[in-house]
């Protein structure tokens, strides 16, 4: 029997921080097939791969889908008082990707492997256990056009919830903002055209700009930050270069394309603008049949209220969704969301525990077992 706090231990211990996901698979393939799951592999670029795993997709109804990344971010320069790759204290499990998703990514696979002890009447599962995400989703993107093209039933992100179930996530454009003049001495600065002040320009356009659109009921308004910049190489130059980037969040109804056009207008003619990342938001109804049923199922493990939340990270659920057909979404999982990229990152014991119920609870519903 698969124990989750064994599994997301050594999950812990292996290094994932942009690098190497398809080490994890080699952990969690063979258990996946010994419990009659058929799993593939897609890697985007050697040693990074997304893994697909199915049980059941002869059934005439499209399998749940449970999907989560094992990649991480770095640790950060302040020292850790835990060891990151696995330390338990209390009802704390301490390291990089506990909450952030390693975690939710064992909780998958323990719930998956208990379910297939059963005869499912209705549909089977997949698991999509994606590489890259953190840095937009390019394992997600390269499983959608390689392995993932068979129906689909709803599915569940196990991001960091708190068990809570989120409805979906703003979108995240990221773009970058590049002005470039002409370089000439610091001492003469009518023959040179400075990049930097074309670019300070446009970022205080950016700093007024309003997107003039409704608040969505639960994600509230679009935001836009301008995170960097920076430009010139030394004082005594006109710079000829200057680059920023721009992280908008959006909400649903809102179209990137259309959006990056205007806020390109916005910066004006001296600007180019580039997209960097481009994932939109997400959102199920709450009054979704299967939506309300899965939220009802983890309320009830979990005793959180039911009211419509939604996530402020975005997720693989911006490539998934589409890729799978528009299906019905919802992220829950066992870390906190606090505590996602942190020193000292923790994830609840019992949070995991409940997690592996829930996605128990939410398969044999699914599934008819």
């Amino acid at each position: 029997m698969t124990d989750v706090i064994a599994l997301t231990r050594g999950l812990l211990a292996l290094d994932t921080v942009g690098q190497a996901e398809s080490t994890a698979w080699k952990l969690l393939a063979p258990p996946l097939e010994e419990a009659g799951f058929v799993v593939a592999v897609a890697e985007h670029e050697p040693g990074r791969g997304t893994l697909v795993a199915d049980w059941r997709p002869d059934l005439e109804v499209p399998p749940l889908c449970l999907s989560g990344h094992v990649d991480t971010v770095p640790l950060g320069a302040e020292p850790w008082r835990h060891d990151p790759s696995g330390e338990i204290d209390g009802d704390r499990l301490y390291g990089r990707g506990s909450s952030d998703m390693k975690g939710g990514v064992a909780a998958i696979v323990t719930a998956a492997i208990a379910l297939t002890a059963g005869t499912p009447k209705r549909a089977g599962l997949r698991l999509v256990l994606t590489a890259a995400e953190e840095t937009g989703s390019h394992g997600a993107r390269y499983a959608a056009a390689s392995l993932l093209d068979e129906p689909s039933g709803p599915l569940v992100i196990a991001e960091p919830t708190g068990n809570a179930v989120f409805h979906g996530h703003k979108g995240a454009l990221w773009l970058q903002a590049l002005a470039t003049g002409v370089t000439a001495h610091g001492s003469m600065p009518s023959l040179g055209d400075n990049a930097i002040y074309k670019l300070a320009r446009a970022v205080s356009r950016f700093e007024e700009y309003r997107f003039g659109i409704a608040p969505h009921p639960v994600m509230g308004e679009p935001t836009l930050n301008v995170g960097t910049f920076s430009g010139g190489l030394n004082t005594n130059s006109v710079p000829d270069r200057a680059v920023a980037t721009i992280d908008v969040r959006t909400v649903p109804g809102q179209d990137h394309a259309q959006l990056t056009a205007v806020l390109a207008a916005v910066a004006g003619a001296g600007v180019r603008l580039e997209p960097l990342v481009d994932l939109p938001p997400v959102w199920t109804d709450p009054e979704d049949e299967w939506a309300r049923s899965a939220a009802g199922i983890a309320g009830e493990v979990t005793g959180h209220p039911r009211e419509p939340r939604a996530a402020p990270y975005f997720t693989d659920a911006s490539v998934l969704t589409p890729a799978l057909g528009s299906v019905p979404t919802l992220i829950c999982g066992p870390g906190e969301p606090e505590q996602a990229h942190v020193t000292d990152e923790w994830c609840s014991l019992n949070r995991l525990r409940e997690s592996v119920e829930i996605f128990e609870r939410l398969g044999a519903h699914w599934c008819g077992l």
